[in-house]
């Protein structure tokens, strides 16, 4: 065993011959490995075992069994064989030489069943789905298996084995985040090579560490929609962790990936990499979150997937929706978007025909196969959002290129692909869709070029989504020619907020779309010059932030929307972010490392109260954990809301515990380094004691003797002439 450990050592330590080891002179066949320990090396016993398994795995794996063929003579054979090229191409990379069809030796004809090999077993798995019960013709529909399946079945013994009781292990509560007996809310902080997971806890004035890694990711981290786990991102591949010690929960194996998003329910993964050359390419792969299973993989070319318009999408910067994935030449992520409110069902992205015209394809799980086998054709298609609540689609169609159709807003049912609203627009250089959180209401907001095409003007168009028959209604500014700055919708509510203006301090305009008069949306009143780049409505509506970011300094105003009052005015130097936390009660503000200077973050009451700072050089990411949603019923609230003064009473006692708690940590804590000062103290006078002593030793034995008999002090002065200086005086 040692002999055929140094063997392998040789070869796993061969490439790093460059590392810096001082080999001159050395002789690895006097490296020699205790019995007892191998480091992870395996032995070439072990390889030999393993070649096997490696063989059958990688091979089996690849190759997919097709049965119930047609059974043809041989001068059909070629014809037959085009056919199952055609269709599996279509799926995925097929290896040269990987379509065999056997033959009767005694009929010369083929057996009904074909092999197919897949470059990986991820395709093979991805055709067998889709190829299972497709209808060749009236009297023959494929099925599909693996090989690797049917040399299991082989495997099986004939007599039955009772199975192994294995022991229980208890699993970590992935929701023990949300049984906080405070009712705190966590949050992750990344910063160098350090990311932690913090209790807020305002009440101390403080924060409370959970967790903290260094390393734990390669490029950044994200909560899944529900906050059950955090993804890192890994040169291998994606991992999420949950639990009370955020332990790993599953492996997602995909090399050099760059960006990942979870579907809303969290039961999908989609992962996203490229390569940055002239013929680009993307993959990305659809993972089963609970058991890691690759379900599905889209590949091709970058050009493939960046659609008209796409450098045009949003706002929002970072890893979030809108951002441009890394070496995409303006492809936007998420590059699938998740319809909302049906259990993670369907899932849809631009796509090219072959004729290179745009179109949406809707794909449906669990089986990831194209809704009804085929895309939704729409003509210039720009855009698309899902509603927040339901399976309708938003789609945008821009004007054709020789003018004689007009642009197009479109709301499409899925999966009947019934088109119940849509509406021509004229004249339009640019068009964004905002959806209101609950659903209820879709804003279309449309720049348009004046008659000459020298200007444009803004406007905007409002669908009724909840209402009977869907009512549409328009809206102009009062200036329609001023640049709207931001749009946001107030969650939870019927308000909107419009930021408009040329000047370096635009307004702020508020509107409703209740108004029993007139049933069109109202005007509830402007601010003028504010100093305002983005808008920030609290998860529970009523409060906003009006943030002044970027070029203006980290402005930051908070205004209570009901009674139209500025709370607080305060600045964030800097501020490169704005962000809520999941009940409305506080909200962080941050710097990150786009600038040099002053990284960290705050975290504010929703007043507009600083409640505690907390600097970090290098700082990347501060993200609040998300809530699951909960849904007391409407008699619930009710009751809260009547015995509202009572439960104030028991959390302010609470609250004045945990003050009195804080200040009397303080107080010891303060104790303590007095303490710790005194005893400091006593032992440098005690040194001085000592090294006092030893001098006067030493001034003994050298027979010195200090008097002051013959001293005498004498004191002297002295004038010095500095400068001399003749002015004539006027008569």
């Amino acid at each position: 065993a040692r002999v055929r450990r140094r063997g392998a050592t040789r070869d796993a330590m061969g490439t790093q011959v460059r590392s810096g080891w001082p080999w001159d002179g050395f002789e690895m066949d006097d490296v020699v490995l205790p019995d007892e320990d191998d480091y992870g090396i395996p032995s070439d016993d072990d390889l030999d075992d393993d070649v096997e398994q490696i063989q059958r795995d990688t091979g089996f794996s690849c190759i997919v069994v097709v049965d119930n063929l047609p059974v043809v003579p041989q001068e059909k054979y070629e014809k037959l064989l085009g056919v199952l090229r055609k269709i599996f191409l279509q799926i995925g990379e097929v290896k040269e030489d990987g379509f065999y069809l056997p033959l009767d030796e005694a009929t010369k004809k083929t057996k009904g069943f074909a092999f197919v090999e897949f470059a990986t077993p991820d395709m093979a798995k991805v055709a067998r789905a889709q190829a299972d019960g497709y209808k060749l013709d009236k009297s023959h529909t494929f099925r599909t298996n693996l090989l690797k399946e049917v040399e299991d079945l082989a495997q099986v013994p004939d007599v039955y084995q009772e199975p192994e009781v294995k022991d229980f292990v208890r699993k970590d509560n992935l929701y023990a985040y949300m049984l906080d007996a405070r009712g705190r809310d966590q949050f992750a902080v990344r910063y160098q090579d350090m990311t932690e997971v913090h209790w807020n806890d305002p009440k101390t004035g403080t924060s409370e560490e959970v967790y903290n890694r260094s390393f734990w990711t390669e490029s950044y981290v994200q909560w899944s929609p529900k906050g059950t786990m955090l993804a890192t991102v890994h040169r291998q591949g994606a991992q999420v962790w949950g639990g009370d010690e955020f332990t790993r929960i599953m492996r997602f194996g995909h090399p050099k990936v760059q960006l990942l998003d979870f579907s809303p329910c969290e039961k999908y993964l989609v992962t996203y990499s490229s390569q940055e050359s002239l013929n680009a390419k993307v993959l990305l792969n659809v993972y089963d979150v609970k058991s890691g299973e690759s379900l599905r993989t889209f590949q091709g070319n970058v050009d493939d997937y960046v659609m008209p318009g796409s450098d045009e999408d949003p706002k929002r910067s970072g890893l979030g929706a809108g951002a441009s994935a890394p070496g995409s030449r303006g492809l936007q992520w998420p590059l699938f978007k998740w319809s909302m409110g049906n259990d993670d069902k369907y899932f849809a992205r631009l796509a090219r025909n072959k004729s290179g015209k745009t179109m949406v394809s809707i794909y449906q799980t669990p089986d990831m196969g194209l809704l009804e086998k085929r895309s939704l054709q729409l003509e210039n298609v720009v855009d698309f959002h899902w509603s927040p609540k339901e399976s309708l689609m938003c789609c945008y169609q821009a004007e054709s290129d020789c003018g004689n159709q007009p642009a197009r807003v479109s709301l499409v049912e899925v999966p009947s692909r019934r088109e119940v609203k849509s509406k021509n627009l004229f004249s339009v250089k640019e068009v964004t869709m905002h959806w209101h959180s609950e659903g209820t209401y879709l804003a279309i907001q449309v720049a348009r070029y004046t008659k000459t095409k020298k200007s444009t003007y803004n406007g905007f168009e409002f669908f009724r989504v909840k209402e009977r028959d869907i009512p549409m209604e328009v809206l102009e500014l009062p200036d329609k020619k001023e640049k709207i700055i931001a749009f946001a919708w107030e969650p939870k509510g019927h308000r909107f907020a419009v930021a408009h203006g040329d000047g370096a301090r635009p307004e702020v305009s508020f509107y409703t779309m209740q108004d029993n008069k007139s049933q069109q949306a109202k005007h509830l009143g402007t601010l003028h010059g504010r100093p305002v780049t983005s808008l920030h409505w609290s998860p529970q509506g009523r409060f906003l932030i009006i943030a002044g970011l970027k070029g203006l300094n980290g402005q930051l105003e908070f205004f209570n929307v009901d009674d139209m009052d500025t709370m607080a005015i305060n600045e964030h130097f800097m501020c490169t972010d704005v962000d809520w936390d999941p009940t409305g009660r506080y909200v962080a503000t941050s710097v990150t490392s786009v600038h040099q200077m002053e990284n960290g973050y705050i975290v504010w009451s929703f007043l507009g109260q600083q409640l505690y700072k907390v600097n970090r050089d290098r700082f990347f990411q501060f993200l609040w954990r998300p809530r699951l949603p909960l849904d007391l019923g409407g008699d619930k609230e009710q009751e809260i809301q009547k015995n509202l003064k009572k439960y104030s009473k028991k959390f302010e006692a609470e609250d004045e515990s945990l003050k009195s708690q804080a200040d009397t940590e303080k107080v010891a804590e303060r104790a303590k380094m007095d303490q710790d000062w005194q005893e400091w103290l006593a032992g440098k006078h005690k040194a001085l004691e000592d090294t006092k002593a030893e001098f006067e030793k030493l001034v003994a034995l050298s027979g010195y003797v200090e008097t002051d008999e013959d001293a005498e002090i004498e004191e002297a002065e002295v004038e010095e002439v500095i400068e001399i200086k003749e002015e004539k005086m006027s008569k």
